[in-house]
C-alpha cells in the first residue's frame, strides 16, 4: 500500500448550509484532483460551528444525518471514488449533536460519530453528547485502513484515542474548531505516540472566530530502525490560511512498527486501571456545570 493521503480542508465557512455544501463539494473535487484518498472537514461544517443561544434557533439550524446536505457528500464520495468525512450540527433529541459522518469511496456511510466530550463549560452545554467511539475498515483505492474518529475536545482525554486504538484504529480523524497552539498540538502528538496511531486534525483558518488554522497530522511512528533516537512524527502542520493541506500517512510502515514497538496495547495492565472507570469526581475537579450521563 502506498501512503494514505488525507486532505485537511482548512476552510472558512459561508453564511448558510447551502453555501457550505457548495463550497465543501468544490473543495472535495479539488482534493481528489490533488490525490486525496480521504477528505476531512473541520467541526460542524454544515453551520460553520455556530451554536445559537436560543434553543429554538439552535434546533432550526440542525439538520438530519439523512438530509440532502449529508446525502450530497455521500453521492460525491461515490462519484469521486474518495472517502469524505463530513461534519454537521445534527438533529437530535432533546438537543442537537456535534457529528461526523464518514462515507467510503463507494458512498456508503461507514459510521456516524457524535462528539462524546462536549464542552459543557461553554456553548456545547446546549448539545447532546455522543455515547461511544467507533472504528471501521475503510476501503480505499490503495487498500483497507482501520479508521476511527474523535472531535476537538475529545483529544484532551487520553481515553478517547485509547479506546479507538483498542478497537483497532490505525488512523484517527479529528475535526476541530479552536485555537491550535503548542499544548493542543502536543496533545495530538502524545495521542499518536502512546497509541502508535496516525492522527489527522483539521481546523478552521484564521479569521473564523476562536480558530487559527494549524491543521496537522502525525504518523504515529516515533522510531525507525535505521535512525538513532526518536524522530519527529509530524507529517504536516498548516499555517493560518485557508486551503487544502495534504497529509501523507505511511500506513504499511506504521503496521510494521506496531508489530514490534512497546506502546499501544503491547504491555498494558488493565486489571489495575479500575479508577479510570469510576464515576466519582472529587475536589478540585468538581464543576457545577458538569452534566454526567
Amino acid at each position: 500500500m502506498k501512503n494514505i493521503v488525507v486532505a485537511l480542508l482548512q476552510l472558512m465557512p459561508c453564511d448558510s448550509t447551502e453555501a457550505n455544501m457548495a463550497k465543501g463539494m468544490e473543495y472535495c473535487r479539488r482534493a481528489k484532483a490533488a490525490g486525496a484518498d480521504i477528505a476531512l472537514f473541520p467541526e460542524m461544517w454544515s453551520c460553520g460551528y455556530s451554536i445559537p443561544g436560543d434553543i429554538s434557533t439552535l434546533k432550526a439550524a440542525a439538520i438530519s444525518a439523512d438530509s440532502g446536505f449529508v446525502k450530497a457528500f455521500g453521492s460525491l464520495a461515490a462519484e469521486l471514488d474518495m472517502a469524505i468525512g463530513i461534519t454537521l450540527l445534527e438533529q437530535y433529541e432533546p438537543l442537537p449533536r456535534n457529528t461526523l459522518c464518514l462515507f467510503d469511496r463507494h458512498g456508503n456511510m461507514l459510521f456516524k460519530y457524535a462528539k462524546v466530550h462536549t464542552c459543557d463549560f461553554g456553548d456545547e452545554a446546549r448539545l447532546t453528547p455522543g455515547e461511544d467511539f467507533y472504528a471501521a475498515d475503510l476501503d480505499t483505492a490503495k487498500g483497507s485502513v482501520r479508521v476511527g474518529a474523535m472531535i476537538c475536545y475529545d483529544r484532551e482525554f487520553p481515553e478517547s484515542a485509547r479506546i479507538l486504538m483498542l478497537k483497532g484504529a490505525e488512523l484517527i480523524l479529528v475535526p476541530n474548531a479552536c485555537p491550535m497552539e503548542l499544548n493542543r498540538l502536543s496533545q495530538l502528538r502524545a495521542r499518536a505516540f502512546e497509541n502508535m496511531a496516525a492522527i489527522a486534525t483539521v481546523n478552521y483558518p484564521k479569521g473564523k472566530p476562536d480558530c487559527n488554522g494549524h491543521s496537522s497530522a502525525f504518523d504515529g511512528i516515533a522510531y525507525r530502525p535505521d535512525q538513532e533516537g526518536s524522530r519527529d512524527m509530524l507529517v504536516i502542520e498548516a499555517g493560518e490560511a485557508e486551503g487544502i493541506y495534504m497529509a501523507h500517512i505511511p500506513i504499511d510502515e506504521l503496521r510494521e512498527y506496531r508489530k514490534t514497538e512497546v506502546h499501544g496495547n503491547a504491555y498494558r495492565r488493565p486489571w489495575v486501571y479500575a479508577p479510570l472507570v469510576s464515576e466519582e469526581i472529587k475536589e478540585p475537579f468538581v464543576r457545577d456545570d458538569y452534566r454526567g450521563k
